[in-house]
């Protein structure tokens, strides 16, 4: 693929299975290792549909095929970004760095401070990776239910 172009709650997306079939087996390797289990397990492609329709979605195809992803919507000061998805096959691309950097782009135009997101404390690769793109960890969150933090909170300044 030549330079990635990301469409921005692109009109003529309809594939909602194939977005969650891009973000379930982006988010794969986290089975088992997690808990609780990532909220894409109890999402379907309707529950994506609609949470296209409710925040900012972010996409790159290839050959008209989803192959990344973000979701982002205001929350304050901050704009908050998850769903973060790369196809396997095309992971070490760049296409993360992409979609954060464009997000970025969206959110100080629109006047937020930072980005921010949230990854799970078992997944200390997605740490340094978060970090290596700019982020700091701001935060440690429970969730409801649990003793003990189960996600972290990253922050990266727009």
């Amino acid at each position: 693929m030549t330079k990635a172009r990301i469409e921005s709650n692109p009109a003529d997306f309809d594939d909602f299975g194939a977005l969650h079939a891009l973000i379930s087996a982006a988010f794969a390797f986290m089975e088992g290792r997690i808990d609780p289990p990532s909220s894409i397990m109890a999402m379907g492609p309707d529950a994506l549909r609609s949470k296209a329709m409710a925040e900012d979605f972010f996409l790159i195809r290839d050959a008209g095929q989803p192959i990344a992803c973000l979701f982002g919507q205001p929350r304050g000061s901050v704009y908050y970004v998850g769903k973060l998805a790369v196809a396997p096959a095309h992971r070490r691309a760049g296409l993360a760095r992409t979609l954060l950097d464009h997000a970025s782009d969206h959110a100080r135009k629109r006047g937020h401070a930072a980005l921010e997101l949230q990854t799970r404390v078992e997944l200390v690769e997605n740490h340094a990776t978060f970090v290596r793109l700019g982020f700091q960890q701001t935060d440690a969150t429970t969730h409801p239910g649990y003793a003990r933090p189960t996600s972290l909170t990253f922050q990266r300044a727009v």
